[in-house]
């Protein structure tokens, strides 16, 4: 079986500099909302000193992960963000001091055992830093009873245009992701890991396979740059040949698919503890005199980031995350989260001009999943639920393929997320 693809420009500009730290901002604003699950409720108050690292942000949820200061500074306000999504959530703001200094809370987890190791990831606030920001703890709280998991799959794939955080990951931190391969292998008793990075990262595929070399169980395997190679699914039949079906997880064809800078750290949290209170970005677009890839902290307003861009022209068009996928903004002021791996600044884009489908068929070729795009546009018309579920829209990933390939510029992708919303509406309607 061979899934579907298409071959997208790389434009991968920034692949060749060495990240580098962003000047300190003035202020965050650090949503309770970081991942996928219930958002956290705030731990501290207006007028609280706080320090870099420290716990401001928790829950009772399960799916859920707990939120850290990534300054030092004071809480001057609470107020409401509204991210990408459309949704609305609460956030501190917390001006910086220039003294910047660790909280008294931060030491290495002790960990001796399997549920140690669980715990202490949930603790550092990890979640999947390639997408869609699933809480970490979650993937590893399967039964070892009832599941057996085989495989770890670290995902270097970054298969979408423009961003180069991943692939700056792997050639600057390449020890971390080994160890952090190693530790996940050896607290939850995993047979192997394999490190799927796609062949246009000659570099990392070098560097990662040297230090791999010396390891039990650890691999690496170049996959063919082909969008969207690091869909979760997508990555899994590259790498074992095993398919997910409808409705079940990767846990049950035995892997598990981290991204590989969450595994980098992992591995710093268990040296350090340190939380998660920062991330690379990638900074990139056609008004961007010098794309790079930056080190921010958690929270950096959007405007920050413009700025230590050096862009020559105001945006007509900012993009978080890629170009397939990523998600248009309109505020300077919206921070940035855990997953914000890129930001991207274009002017002078023009608008498609959308015609009648042509019937070509061109993206139900382009769908992995193997859906039938026009189709379900046409139900989504219709408002037809029982159609949509019939047609299997929820497997759609938003990956963006059928768009791009469609020759009357149709909004496909996007028609399948609203369709989506559509039935979850209708389902609460009839409660």
């Amino acid at each position: 079986m061979k899934l579907n693809s298409i071959k997208i420009p790389h434009l991968k500009k920034s692949a060749s500099l060495r990240t580098v730290d962003i000047k300190l901002p003035e202020k965050v604003i650090i949503a309770m909302s970081q991942h996928g699950g219930v958002p956290c409720k705030p731990l501290v108050s207006v007028g609280d000193e706080v320090k870099t690292g420290q716990l401001i942000g928790d829950t009772d949820a399960v799916m859920s992960a707990p939120i850290h200061s990534s300054v030092t500074g004071k809480v001057t306000g609470v107020t409401t963000v509204l991210n990408v999504f459309g949704n609305v959530h609460e956030a501190l703001v917390i001006e910086t001091v220039p003294n910047q200094v660790l909280s008294d809370e931060i030491a290495p987890p002790v960990i001796n055992s399997r549920q140690d190791f669980i715990a202490a990831v949930r603790k550092s606030g990890s979640v999947g830093l390639g997408g869609a920001g699933f809480p970490t703890h979650i993937k590893f709280s399967y039964d070892p009873g009832s599941v057996k998991i085989d495989t770890l799959i670290i995902n270097g794939a970054e298969c979408e245009p423009y961003i180069t955080s991943d692939h700056r990951a792997m050639l600057e931190e390449s020890e971390k992701i080994i160890d952090g391969a190693k530790q996940i292998k050896k607290y939850l008793d995993i047979d192997r890991a394999v490190i799927a990075i796609e062949s246009n990262k000659p570099d990392a595929i070098e560097k990662l396979s040297g230090l791999a070399a010396g390891e039990t169980g650890i691999s690496v395997v170049s996959l063919p740059p082909a969008y969207p190679q690091g869909a979760e699914k997508v990555i899994i039949h590259s790498v074992t040949g095993r398919v997910v079906k409808k409705g079940e997880l990767p846990s049950s064809v035995g892997c598990i698919v981290l991204n590989c800078s969450t595994a980098a750290f992992i591995s710093d949290y268990l040296r350090t503890g340190i939380p998660l209170i920062k991330r690379r970005i990638t900074v990139d677009g056609n008004v961007v005199n010098k794309p790079k890839n930056l080190i921010v902290p958690i929270g950096t307003r959007a405007c920050d980031i413009i700025t230590a861009a050096d862009v020559r022209t105001a945006p007509d068009r900012a993009i978080v995350g890629g170009p397939m996928m990523g998600i248009t903004f309109y505020d300077e002021e919206m921070p940035t989260t855990k997953t914000t791996n890129s930001l991207l600044l274009f002017a002078e884009t023009k608008k498609p001009h959308h015609t009648a489908c042509i019937r070509c068929g061109r993206c139900v070729r382009a769908c992995s999943m193997g859906l039938m795009p026009t189709e379900l546009e046409r139900a989504f018309e219709l408002k037809d639920v029982e159609r949509l579920k019939k047609l299997d829209v929820d497997l759609c990933m938003n990956c963006g393929a059928c768009s791009y390939v469609c020759p009357a510029k149709r909004n496909l992708s996007e028609k399948n997320q609203l369709a989506k919303m559509y039935i979850r509406e209708q389902a609460s309607l009839k409660r």
